[in-house]
């Protein structure tokens, strides 16, 4: 293996370093506000936008547990949380017994609502005061190349 190769792993390696701490301290940082601010977990919020960007409102478990990167059990354990709040319901599929849907509530959209903009304002606290808007702009770009990360808008 050439020394020009290793550089390139260790380079990537480093990236790699980087975006798992910057991460870390992302979601410790939301994760502290929105439990301060309005009672959910980072997974809850998350769980809140994807419903509320689906189509009626409601997904089936299953898509779920694969858009919040959880297994079933842990989506379900979620779910149980924010039913047991009134943010989201239950709804069978009447075509498959063995399908179930989740689906975010009034409530539901109301928390998301009052949460987006605590998460925007971390967020913006965290990233955007350090970054210009063309640098926010090109690590956008750059992090959509990369593995999964084509799939977030």
């Amino acid at each position: 293996m050439s020394r020009q190769v290793l550089i390139d792993q260790v380079s990537a390696q480093s990236v790699f370093g980087r975006l798992l701490h910057a991460h870390g301290t992302l979601m410790r940082a939301v994760e502290a506000r929105l439990r301060a601010e309005h009672g959910l977990s980072a997974n809850d919020f998350e769980t809140l936008l994807l419903l509320a960007r689906a189509e009626e409102g409601s997904m089936r478990r299953i898509d779920l547990a694969d858009g919040l990167r959880l297994t079933p059990s842990g989506v379900t354990r979620l779910l149980d949380g924010l039913e047991s709040a009134g943010l989201t319901g239950r709804r069978d599929c009447p075509s498959d017994a063995r399908v179930t849907y989740s689906v975010i509530t009034d409530a539901g959209r109301e928390m998301l609502r009052r949460a987006s903009c605590t998460h925007a304002a971390v967020c913006e606290e965290l990233i955007g005061s350090h970054l210009s808007p063309a640098e926010l702009d090109e690590l956008s770009g750059l992090l959509g190349r990369l593995p999964g990360g084509e799939d977030f808008d």
